[in-house]
Parts: structure tokens; sequence; C-alpha cells
């Protein structure tokens, strides 16, 4: 469980004494996570050698760390795996298994404003497939999708802004997407870990994320993917590795896929890797999503109130309703990238996005409401109160 609310638990992780208000890029580990690594080498791997792959467990670890995973994103069990691969190998896969779920269907649909990544993929997935890809607005999006609908073979969405932070709802969104016939995709990096995401509930097909961010798994931590389990039998993966057969072990030559959420699976599993997205899990799960998003909210809350008071030079590029947004706060701050780096000078961690934003973000367990208060003053030491903060004359800026 959480302590009492604003004091966080920050003993518990590895944050150097720093400030960590960038956990939407990368989230810092548990303190006990060098002894946990030392562990499974020691006493799996160096003793057991290839016989841990059976003896410890090592062979079922994607499914079982996507069991745990999907207690926080609201699924039940068999529906998430962690594939083993990138973000962009799993939101590959998953683009094109969805197209082929609607063969017929001529149009990719995906937002302007999602992650640069996603872009890429759904340009590269309509390229493969011979899609016409469409990339709107977030209204756009949405009116494609009502008016034009009957084209769209799957639609790609985040309910996050990476840049802003402001929320898509997933349930209306999905809907939409199944009133019309199509696919929906969702890109839960910026969720996963500090917004409900209630895919079950919300109906959701396909969705992907990554476990660096706020689940705290590490640097290129391993992505997992959700497939509901009414899609299992039919959904067909265009990276089909050994893992993901039927029977990996008789080698055969020609792929049969696994039952169920198995057949999402390719290669071998960066098992380390794993291992430290399970242990960072652990405390997510004991506090619950939704305690999660409340410290997340009540902290976003609180350095917005503290900037609108102390730090004029700071426009909020975020929806003003907490509702409204995910994990962190954007801020429109002129020279944001010359702000970042003072700001690490002296012990905070953020991060600036261009052309001229800076995000904060609230990973919920490892924040206190201190350190919102120190980075927002230090925030506005750096930018001088009215001064400009695109020039080096603004103090502290350099």
């Amino acid at each position: 469980m959480l302590d009492e609310p604003g004091t966080g638990r920050p003993a518990d992780y590895a944050t150097g004494g720093l400030v960590h208000l960038n956990g939407n890029s990368l989230g810092p580990p548990r303190r006990t996570l060098a002894a946990e690594l030392t562990r499974v080498v020691d006493e799996q791997w160096a003793h057991r050698q290839v016989r841990a792959w059976f003896q410890d467990g090592w062979l079922d670890l994607p499914r079982v760390v996507g069991d745990k995973l999907a207690r926080l994103l609201g699924a039940a069990p068999g529906q998430v795996v962690i594939a083993g691969e990138t973000t962009s190998t799993v939101l590959f896969n998953a683009m094109v298994a969805a197209c082929r779920l609607r063969a017929d269907r001529p149009v990719l649909l995906v937002e302007a404003e999602s992650f640069p990544t996603d872009l890429y993929i759904a340009a590269s997935v309509a390229r493969l497939l011979d899609r016409e890809l469409v990339v709107e607005t977030r209204d756009g999006f949405d009116h494609h999708l009502a008016h034009r609908g009957e084209d769209v073979a799957v639609a790609v969405a985040s309910p996050v802004d990476f840049r802003t932070g402001e929320r898509r709802d997933i349930g209306e969104t999905t809907a939409l997407c199944h009133s019309v016939g199509a696919v929906s995709v969702w890109d839960l990096s910026h969720a996963a870990g500090v917004l409900p995401t209630d895919l079950d509930a919300n109906g959701v097909d396909l969705a992907v994320g990554c476990g660096y961010k706020y689940l705290g798994g590490g640097p290129g931590a391993p992505a997992f993917l959700y497939v509901a389990e009414r899609l299992q039998s039919t959904v067909d993966f265009p990276l089909t590795g050994w893992h993901g057969h039927a029977d990996p072990f008789a080698m055969s030559g020609e792929f049969t896929a696994a039952d169920g959420i198995d057949r999402a699976r390719t290669g071998t599993p960066p098992l380390l890797s794993l291992v430290a997205l399970d242990h960072a899990l652990d405390p997510l799960l004991e506090a619950g999503i939704d305690a999660l998003r409340a410290r997340a909210r009540e902290l976003g809350e609180l350095f917005v109130e503290l900037v609108e008071r102390d730090v004029p030079g700071a426009v909020l590029a975020s929806p003003r309703d907490p509702d409204r947004r995910g994990g962190h706060v954007a801020l429109r701050i002129a020279g944001a990238d010359k702000v970042e780096r003072a700001l690490a000078e002296r012990g905070v961690l953020v991060d600036a996005r261009p052309p001229d934003l800076l995000r904060v973000a609230f990973a919920p367990l490892c924040t206190t409401r201190d350190d919102v208060r120190r980075a927002v003053a230090v925030l506005h030491d750096v930018i001088g109160g009215d001064a400009d903060p695109a020039s080096d004359a603004g103090r502290g800026v350099r």
C-alpha cells in the first residue's frame, strides 16, 4: 500500500539524491533490484546453466509477468505477455496482425500527435500491406472514424499525448471503432502504471506498451502485448518465432501457432530484463492502480498550483483539468532544452521536447510533495521569475 498521501516511498528507490520527475521516460530502480539480479545470476544461471529455463521457470516468465501486469491494466489472466522485443517491434507485430483481421478494408488510421515511432511503424505497415495511411489530428481522428469509418481497418491511438499529457478516453474511442467495424490498437506506453486503462471493460482489441517508464523495468525493458481473448484464436502475427510455436522444442519446419497469448511470443526472452521488470511490478501491484492514479493526480495538481503562483514565465500546455491529464504535466517555456539542463545541474530531472515543451512527470511511488516543492523552487530560480528563459541572461540558464 501507499504511505500517507504525499509522503511517497522514495527510500525504496535508488534516486541518487535527485528529484526524479521524468518517470515518463525512465523510472528509477528499486534499491533491492541489484540483489535480485545477483540472486538470479548466482543461484540460477551460474548454478544450473541451461537447466534454469526449466527448473527455475524462465520459460514461463513472459506469461507470468504478463499476468501480473494485466492486473494493473484491467485485464484478465492470459491476455498479456511480455513478448521479449522492443516496443517498436511489438507495435509492428500488433499493427500488421490487426490489419490482417480486416483484410477487406483499405485504411490504417493514426493520430498525428502520436509518438513518432507509432507514425513511423504505421507508415511502414501501410507500405508493406498496400494500405492507405491516414494521419489525422486529434479531432480529425474521431471525425474520420464517425464519417468514413467503414473504410478503416485499424485505428491506432494513445490514451495520453506524449507531449502535452492530454488524455483520450479509451472506452469512447474503442466503442467508436467497433461501431464502424474497425480494430483498435492502443499504445499504452505513457499510461501503464499511472492510469487505469481497464482494457477488458473497455473492449480493447490489441494494446502494446513499454516496460521502462512508469513501470520502472529499467533501460530498454521489454515491451508487453495485450490481445483480447476473443481474438487470440484468429490473430495472425507476422513475426512468428519459435517460442510462439505450439510445440517449440519439436523444432518443426512449419509454424503452428500456440494456443492463447503464447502465440504472440517470438524468440528467446531477455531473461535479466524480464527479472528486472517483474521485480519492479510488485510495489505497483501492492499499491493498486487507483491509488497510483490518485497520487500522481495529487502531485500534478500541487505542481500546477505552485507553478501558476511562483513561476510566471511558464505557461501550462497540458489541460488545466487534472482529470484530462495523464501522469505528466507539460509547460511551454522558451529555451526549454536549456532549462532542462539547468534543472539537472541542480538535481531536478525533467525532460524537454521540441520546440518549447518541458515535461514534468510524477511517478507515484518515488515522488513526494517535498520533491514537487523543491522542483518548482529550482524552476523559479532557473528561469528568473519574469526573465526570458531563452536568454543566457536569464538567471541560472547556461
